[in-house]
């Protein structure tokens, strides 16, 4: 019995020791108690990080910052003072200062009185705010863009919404945070840490003096610096070629997957998405007729025509149901209720079908791969045609680090079921996609892509639009090689049917002396108008340095427009020069929308 009552008597003992060390610990040792404790006496600042900068892949300076001010003032430490001097020294309107009191009159924590002041502004009041020592400013950042290219691809900045806040603690109301593009996707390494400093205030809420002599201050650390794989002069020169357009304008570097230049058109100046003007100049410009704020590159989704030829007969070959070497004798093709008419007839080799974009050739090619022997059904060997397709990473989202990428259309064996009837359709039933039309979408990135496989011989590399961030890399994700279903050893007779395509064939409007261009033309239906101008090239032939997809809407043939503008965006990439001026010229002239 004396010794339970002694462990008892000495577990008291001790849990009485720990709680009077705390409590030593507590009001002698740690001074963040007290600090906690002492919060209704004391003034937080908040200390706004520099935003980082953005660099395109050559070192200019593509994002940057620009100093701006805000207004604040604690209503509840406020003397009496001029409000008719001040009102005329800020800028603020009598009615709406004496509305804001009213509101906040007892309020002990700042409140905003006038954002985004201007640096001549904020010198003019400066100047004279010492005869208002209650008011104080606040230093933040806006984003600024040196060249007014590139809005989808950069982004912009916007204040906080109530979502935004309830997701990241970080964020309080009136901060800035990106909204789309390289903003909003690296917002976390652009952002930096804001910093603290406290300060000790009076009854009214008048700072005093700095708290234990900026013991518990946090400095701000700035946003990390981002290298992005644009090349500003390529994306510029690409906007002025597409100008008074529809459509878009890609550009990969095949062996790493760096996208070089992102055009929809038409598009805006991200310079009139900062400051105080942004809410106004985004309602104007959402409602203009051709949508410019719309992402044509990520999110139209157009057939490809004829520019996915190329693909049909890499399946096929690596199926064994073609060779380099098959010919097929054409006048047309009779798909049972229609014939698919050609602009090519009689004996029609693999080069040049290509070369010359022979439609009733693959359909040929077409007819048997959906009636492939070894497959039990048409159903069966069409869901098999189908995996190849996307093994080019096209109808997919292929994971690009921009916003709002649509994955495409390229339909399962069920929509056809449930469309003619399940065992109630064949080849000839959906022959229109043996040219890229029909059932198939496909967005000018994701083309873009599949003319970086053919480039590669087989493989892309996810597209990124960001090549380095400062002190931490990119995702090793963008460095992997994703693999076609096809073999290397299919590509070669492909590649040099695409060079003749641009020497001798359908493109030669692309051609460009010494820079061995690839390319394929297509004119894609439009059930809403004139047909769809579309090319897709790469170059140099050997080792790529660039693959390319163009497309313009309601324009006609490929050859006219799209054909010509990806040539030289290819050569103002590889010799950072176009030869031929009068091209630019009638080009950059042409008014294709009304």
């Amino acid at each position: 019995m004396k010794t339970k009552r002694l462990i008892i008597s000495l577990i008291f003992a001790a849990t009485a020791l720990i709680f009077i060390a705390k409590l030593f610990y507590i009001q002698v040792i740690d001074d963040s108690y007290k600090l906690s404790a002492e919060n209704n006496t004391l003034r937080h600042v908040t200390i706004y990080p520099s935003r980082g900068s953005v660099f395109d892949r050559n070192g200019k300076i593509i994002i940057s910052n620009q100093s701006t001010y805000d207004l604040k003032v604690v209503p509840r430490s406020v003397a009496p003072f001029d409000t008719l001097s001040f009102c005329k020294l800020t800028g603020i309107s009598k009615s709406e200062l004496i509305s804001v009191f009213k509101k906040k009159k007892y309020s002990y924590k700042p409140i905003l009185l006038k954002k985004q002041i201007n640096a001549k502004e904020f010198a003019h009041i400066a100047e004279s705010l010492y005869k208002y020592p209650d008011f104080f400013i606040e230093k933040r950042s806006l984003r600024t863009y040196p060249y007014p290219v590139a809005a989808h691809v950069l982004g912009y900045l916007g204040e906080v919404n109530v979502n935004d806040l309830k997701s990241d603690s970080y964020y309080q109301s009136g901060d800035y945070i990106g909204k789309s593009g390289i903003e909003k996707i690296y917002e976390k390494d652009l952002r930096g840490k804001k910093g603290t400093e406290i300060y000790m205030v009076d009854v009214l809420g008048r700072i005093q003096s700095s708290y234990k002599n900026g013991k518990y201050n946090k400095s701000a650390v700035a946003g990390k610096n981002i290298i992005s794989s644009l090349d500003i002069d390529l994306q510029k020169f690409g906007e002025f070629l597409m100008q008074n357009k529809i459509g878009s304008i890609v550009a990969i570097e095949p062996s790493t997957g760096e996208i070089l230049a992102l055009i929809t058109s038409p598009t805006y100046d991200p310079n009139l998405f900062i400051g105080k003007k942004l809410a106004e100049n985004y309602r104007r410009i959402e409602h203009q007729k051709y949508k410019p704020i719309f992402n044509r590159a990520l999110r139209s989704m157009y057939p490809p025509g004829s520019t996915f030829k190329p693909i049909n007969a890499l399946i096929a070959m690596q199926k064994g149901l073609i060779t380099d070497r098959t010919v097929f004798v054409v006048n047309g093709y009779d798909a049972g209720t229609h014939i698919v008419k050609d602009h090519v007839s009689g004996a029609v080799s693999f080069r040049k079908s290509i070369q010359l974009s022979s439609n009733a050739y693959f359909c040929n090619v077409y007819k048997r791969i959906i009636a492939d022997k070894n497959f039990e059904s048409f159903a069966d060997a069409y869901e098999d045609w189908r995996t190849y397709v996307k093994s080019f990473g096209l109808a997919t989202q292929l994971g690009t680090d921009l916003d709002f990428e649509k994955r495409g259309i390229l339909y399962s064996h069920k929509y056809f079921d449930r469309y003619y009837g399940k065992g109630h359709w064949n080849y000839n039933t959906i022959i229109s996609l043996a040219i890229g039309q029909g059932e198939l979408g496909f967005t000018p990135l994701q083309t873009a892509n599949a003319t970086a496989v053919i480039a590669n011989r087989g493989y892309y590399i996810i597209p990124h639009i960001v090549k380095d961030i400062e002190n931490k890399g990119i995702d090793e994700k963008y460095k992997e090689k994703h693999y076609s279903k096809v073999d290397k050893k299919y590509f070669k007779p492909v590649i040099d049917a695409m060079e003749a395509v641009v020497t001798e064939g359908t493109g030669v409007s692309a051609y460009v002396p010494g820079l061995d261009i690839c390319g394929k033309t297509g004119t894609a239906q439009n059930p809403h108008g004139k047909d769809h101008s579309i090319f897709i090239a790469f170059a140099p032939k050997d080792n790529p340095k660039i693959a390319v997809s163009v497309y313009v809407e309601n324009a006609g043939f490929g050859s006219t427009w799209a054909a010509p503008i990806a040539s030289m965006m290819i050569e103002k990439y590889l010799t950072d020069s176009v030869s031929r001026p009068w091209l630019v010229k009638r080009i950059s002239e042409a008014k294709l929308v009304k």
